[in-house]
């Protein structure tokens, strides 16, 4: 039984329920927030490249989400471009802002660098909130388009939609593991794990540093411009500070620094948070304490909690000798 649980064969599972989920439950609610946590997965594991496995926490990710679904909502409500070339151009504007903000934010560490990109974020909200005659400021930006139909093939349907989200989620977990699975992945962990060591084995961390920065600042504009081609309708508050730290509860709920934690946090939270709509304001009394006992007793989340003692456990196993194996001396 154990063999057949392995790695592969439940990732292959899940992906299989993914798929046929529209067909098991076609309630068209569960599809939105399905579709919903798919889109703020991305933005996550740009969060985690970033602050997992680089070691360096951003609170400017609202920011830059918000840059992605506003430059996608710009230039197909008021530029005039198609829809997927829009969605295109509208994660690499954000990476090029990473890139000018990242060469000033590096300069910085530690928790000088999360105040300075937690300014970085305020900046960005305000200049949405009022740079009307660009943004519409408070009024939100209105009328974005669907996706368009790429050949037979319609993106009108909430079904549609959401298959169209998890193909593009699924392609940035295999981007996402890729990245930490190469020799830029473990550079960025060389880092993470200490800066001094990886300046000294003749790694060019000022390079890394942005590199990782941009990276994660490209997958919060993907997660931005699908938002906004699935919302259809933005405002200023998707660039507040409190979206960064849902993100950054997510990560840290999941597993900060894992490949399967910005899944398991942002689902979890996600699906949580809409069966206990019906305490309203009083849901943080609950996830409040919970948080607090996760970060206490399993400072790398649920997947870290689960890794570690699944690490454990092999180690006894391995230390253990059957008593068959034992030589009558």
């Amino acid at each position: 039984m154990m063999k057949l649980l392995n790695k592969r064969n439940i990732i292959l599972i899940l992906i299989l329920l993914a798929v046929v989920f529209p067909f098991i439950n076609q309630n068209q609610y569960y599809l939105h927030i399905l579709t919903l946590a798919f889109i703020w997965t991305i933005a996550v594991y740009g969060l985690n490249l970033l602050a997992g496995f680089t070691g360096y926490l951003s609170l400017a990710h609202g920011g830059f989400f918000a840059i992605g679904a506003y430059g996608l909502g710009l230039l197909t409500v008021k530029g005039g471009l198609g829809f997927w070339l829009s969605f295109l151009l509208a994660p690499l504007i954000t990476m090029a802002i990473g890139l000018v903000i990242g060469l000033f934010a590096l300069r910085t560490k530690e928790h000088f660098f999360a105040i300075y990109t937690l300014c970085v974020g305020y900046i960005i909200y305000l200049v949405i909130d009022k740079w009307e005659s660009l943004t519409e400021g408070v009024r939100g930006l209105i009328g974005i388009p669907a996706p368009e139909p790429i050949g037979p093939i319609t993106f009108t349907t909430p079904i549609a939609q959401y298959y169209l989200t998890l193909v593009i989620f699924l392609l940035v977990v295999l981007i996402i593991y890729r990245i930490v699975h190469s020799l830029t992945g473990r550079t960025f962990i060389a880092i993470r794990n200490s800066e001094e060591l990886a300046l000294s084995l003749g790694i060019s961390t000022k390079k890394n540093k942005l590199l990782s920065f941009v990276l994660s600042t490209f997958f919060a504009g993907l997660a931005g411009a699908m938002y906004a081609g699935f919302i259809r309708f933005i405002g200023p508050e998707i660039a507040y500070t409190t979206i960064t730290f849902d993100l950054l509860t997510y990560m840290i709920v999941g597993g900060i620094g894992t490949l399967a934690g910005p899944i398991v946090g942002t689902f979890l939270i996600l699906i949580l948070s809409q069966n206990l709509q019906f305490l309203q304001d009083y849901r943080m009394l609950i996830f409040g304490p919970l948080l607090t006992l996760l970060i206490i007793f399993s400072p790398r989340g649920i997947v870290g909690f689960i890794l570690l003692h699944y690490s454990n456990w092999k180690t006894k196993k391995r230390m253990t000798i059957p008593k068959d194996q034992v030589k009558e001396g």
